[in-house]
């Protein structure tokens, strides 16, 4: 029998730990590395809203969710068929975790908590032979000998561990807490590797509300409203915040509204509902209609404060409200800081990759999760990027390691 192949994982997220389970399987001697004195921290935070591991709809619409980067939307139809959401609701009842589709098509652990799902992985790991290193920051790489050496810095100085390949998952830049701060692209352009800068995705945006709006609507939702811009129309509901707007309608935006020299969303308030019904619905209303809006039109303690403070309010015709109502125009400023996103944009361009995702001008080397430039909706969509890359890079590492 030849040797067994030498695999590094550097990052203990859900792309980290993924890879190393599928270089592993593949029968490579796999030691995973993370900055953390345990594993899974990342993964632990996307449990807080119960786990949603995937989206049950058809693949043809799946890989639709992806995009970013200069190559990058090519490549997920592949990627998903490496691991179809079907796919990955078997690798976690194999591990003895029941899932369901829930509301919308998401798919969850049956007791909506990432902490035991994470226990019986790990566990499956250490029975693969996978070794951890804890508290292991990753701090540089040089190729040598058809190999990989890889730099540590530990407690009392700096660790060198060769390696026949080594999978890359450090994340992007948000949940920092985690150990997913970003810092590692500034190793990897050093060695010439274009990477886009990160940015906030899935994140509130700011707006300049006025201090009558906030003290009716701070904190209130707008429910079942349709957002447009640039485009792209989402629906759903959103948040009102002392600094502007948070919420999943918005979220899908963000690749608009970061294109936007001056970024401006268009609020529906009710989109089920025609102006000419809104209009009819007040035709025995003779002024006051905004109050009267409130009981005809459903709309909530948030919309009307918004609106009446409109730049077109107050409202002489209700012609003119129904307008505003359906098409509410909003001016909104930057997006939130990224250390409070739910992911990021941005990370190691798709064309410094190949199909294995491993790095052209770094070879063994290879990447997988939000180290990549690539963003997805909330939706169970994010997590299963980051299992179907690291999928591919595990299996492309332990194919390299044989050559």
């Amino acid at each position: 029998m030849g040797r067994r192949a030498k695999i590094a994982v550097i990052g203990g997220g859900p792309a980290g730990l993924r890879a190393a389970e599928v270089a592993a399987k593949g029968g490579a001697a796999v030691v995973l590395f993370d900055s953390k004195a345990s594993v899974g921290r990342k993964f632990l935070v996307a449990g807080r809203g119960g786990l949603n591991l995937t989206k049950d709809e058809p693949e043809e619409l799946f890989v639709t969710r992806y995009e970013g980067g200069d190559e990058g939307t090519g490549r997920w139809a592949g990627l998903i068929a490496d691991l179809s959401p079907v796919m990955l609701r078997e690798w976690a009842e194999g591990l003895g975790v029941e899932t369901f589709v829930g509301a919308n098509g998401r798919v969850y652990p049956r007791d909506l908590k990432a902490a035991p799902l994470l226990r019986c992985w790990v566990r499956e790991l250490r029975n693969l032979g996978v070794e951890f290193a804890m508290n292991h920051r990753w701090v540089g790489i040089s190729l040598a000998g058809g190999g990989v050496v890889l730099r540590f810095q530990v407690h009392g100085g700096v660790r060198e561990y060769e390696a026949d390949a080594a999978i890359l998952a450090l994340g992007g830049g948000s949940w920092p807490q985690t150990g997913s701060t970003g810092e590692w692209t500034k190793i990897v352009e050093s060695l010439g590797v274009a990477v886009a800068r990160l940015e906030p995705a899935n994140c509130g945006w700011e707006c300049d509300w006025p201090a009558a709006v906030l003290a009716v609507a701070e904190g209130k939702p707008l429910k079942n409203i349709s957002i447009s811009a640039g485009g792209r129309v989402s629906e759903g509901e959103l948040m009102v915040t002392r600094y502007g707007l948070e919420g999943g309608a918005l979220y899908q935006l963000g690749p608009a509204l970061r294109g936007m020299e001056k970024p401006v969303v268009v609020i529906d308030f009710k989109p089920s509902v025609t102006v000419e019904k809104l209009v009819a619905k007040m035709e025995s209303a003779r002024g006051n209609f905004l109050e009267e809006a409130r009981r005809r039109w459903h709309l909530g303690d948030a919309a009307l404060a918004i609106l009446a403070h409109s730049e077109k309010a107050p409202f002489g015709a209700v012609e003119a409200l129904a307008a505003e109502v359906k098409g509410f125009s909003l001016q909104l400023g930057k997006p939130r800081p990224l250390v409070e996103a739910i992911s990021s944009a941005g990370g190691v361009c798709w064309s410094e990759l190949d199909e294995g995702l491993m790095i052209k001008r770094l070879p063994g080397v290879f990447l997988a999760g939000e180290m990549i430039d690539w963003e997805a909706p909330t939706g169970g969509y994010l997590l299963h990027g980051c299992f179907a890359t690291a999928t591919r890079a595990g299996a492309a590492a332990v194919e390299w390691s044989r050559c």
